[in-house]
């Protein structure tokens, strides 16, 4: 198994739309990129801890390859606004790939270059090496698929 780590905006859509990506394992809603240990949604919310609203993928790279998770997480967000996806406006709703070894940095890298074009605005996504990552509290995991309530996620194309 392999790990991935995305930040696409408020986590409850980009754990709905992980999960049903065939060879994904396993798909949490957490925290990432911050500097606090050990932070709470409400804390997050506050934004002043540096994390990032993220989602730890692990997944079977002999079913779906990492160019493909990289292809889900542009597809399902607006790369091009700084701190906001949808309605939800913050630091903790940037766009990032948190990068899990050199060679998911070289692939995100090169995935954001090459998805440029596609965009009418400059891409702001972070590609950065995944930091500690800490699971949400457990009334955010699976909330989709629990509530059956629609997520905050823009489909671009």
């Amino acid at each position: 198994m392999a790990l991935a780590t995305f930040a696409a905006g408020c986590f409850w859509g980009v754990e709905d739309v992980f999960r049903k990506v065939p060879g994904v394992v396993e798909v949490v809603s957490g925290y990432t990129g911050g500097h606090v240990p050990a932070p709470t949604y409400e804390r997050v919310c506050q934004g002043d801890t540096g994390h990032a609203e993220a989602v730890l993928v692990t997944y079977d790279p002999t079913k779906v390859r990492y160019e493909d998770l990289l292809e889900v997480f542009w597809r399902h967000h607006d790369p091009t606004t700084p701190n906001r996806q949808g309605p939800d406006v913050g630091t903790q709703y940037r766009s990032a790939i948190f990068c899990h070894g050199p060679e998911q940095l070289r692939l995100a890298q090169a995935s954001k270059a090459a998805m440029a074009p596609r965009f009418s605005r400059p891409i702001v996504t972070e590609v950065q090496p995944a930091s500690t990552f800490w699971p949400a509290e457990e009334y955010h995991q699976r909330y989709v698929e629990r509530t059956g309530r629609g997520a905050c996620h823009v489909a671009n194309w």
